[in-house]
């Protein structure tokens, strides 16, 4: 459902979702469903948002008539009839997303750690500069 290809589903994208879903919710529900789960403010749904409707769902912090309820029915698998399918790619696609996040991370440490040997490279040549420079004005 995520056709901006962004990483979020916005009010629009929503939309679509809740109507192929038969569904169809108003605007202002639309933007209500979006706002119950919202961690971050900022007027769309992460993945982790995303599975966030559903964790409330099975605790029952859903209200009745919410379409985040309507969603979560109208999309919720049966584990013991359907199996574990799509289990192996998600499970891969996280081992893959943390894996890529280690990497910029290394890569954030790296640049760290070379602007930390430029700048001791940079007070020592500073000081044998000082050094050489007091040894011409004796």
């Amino acid at each position: 459902y995520d056709s901006g290809r962004d990483g979020y589903i916005d009010l629009m994208e929503l939309k679509l979702m809740m109507e192929k879903l038969g569904a169809p919710q108003t605007h202002l529900g639309l933007k209500n469903m979006i706002k119950e789960v919202d961690e971050d403010f900022d007027g769309k749904l992460s993945f982790r948002e995303f599975l966030l409707i559903f964790h409330k769902a099975a605790a029952g912090e859903l209200e009745e008539d919410s379409g985040l309820l309507t969603l979560a029915k109208l999309s919720e698998i049966d584990v013991s009839i359907e199996g574990v399918k799509g289990a192996k790619n998600f499970f891969e696609a996280k081992v893959q997303a943390l894996s890529s996040a280690s990497k910029f991370e290394a890569e954030i440490k790296a640049e760290k750690d070379e602007r930390k040997r430029e700048e001791e490279e940079r007070k020592h040549r500073r000081a044998a500069f000082r050094e050489l420079k007091s040894a011409f004005t004796q």
